[in-house]
């Protein structure tokens, strides 16, 4: 099953697995209850790392922050939410003081900086999904979308004068 606008974000092949589970093809209850579960999961997740990068406990917030990524990680992959997963990981090598791919050492100073924007990356492509997984169920919670821009008159105004 092919989910509009998530051909970049969510592996078609892992989440067929849990829709599959899912007795009523309508309704989707389990999938959904499984999917909503993850969304609250991850929005305290991300709100520990904001704490953790935000504090920076003596040197225990880069293991803190590992092992946060390695969980959501873990989530997201089992959802198959690859582009959060992808980030996920990342949060968790440069908690370890690694690399994107965990292979060499970097430093604390290179640690922070790189989690700050990973972490702002994982929550922008978690809320990008988020949005695409509320369409998919058809969440009557999920904002309308914006109207359109007013057209905008693109002539130049003509200088007024006046007789007295």
């Amino acid at each position: 099953m092919s989910i509009p606008g998530a051909e970049d974000q969510i592996d078609p092949a892992t989440f067929e697995q849990i829709l599959e589970m899912d007795e009523d093809e309508v309704e989707r209850e389990f999938s959904k209850s499984i999917v909503y579960d993850f969304f609250g999961q991850a929005d305290q997740t991300f709100k520990k790392m904001d704490k953790e990068l935000e504090e920076k406990k003596e040197g225990k917030y880069l293991k803190e922050l590992s092992e946060l990524g390695h969980f959501l990680k873990g989530s997201s992959a089992t959802l198959g939410l690859t582009k959060v997963k992808d980030s996920c990981e990342k949060i968790q090598h440069y908690g370890q003081l690694k690399d994107d791919a965990g292979t060499k050492d970097i430093t604390e100073e290179q640690a922070q900086e790189n989690l700050a924007k990973i972490i702002k990356q994982a929550k922008t492509e978690f809320d990008d999904v988020t949005i695409i997984l509320k369409k998919f169920y058809a969440d009557p919670d999920l904002p309308a979308p914006a109207a359109p821009a007013p057209a905008v008159a693109t002539t130049t105004p003509t200088k007024a004068t006046t007789t007295v």
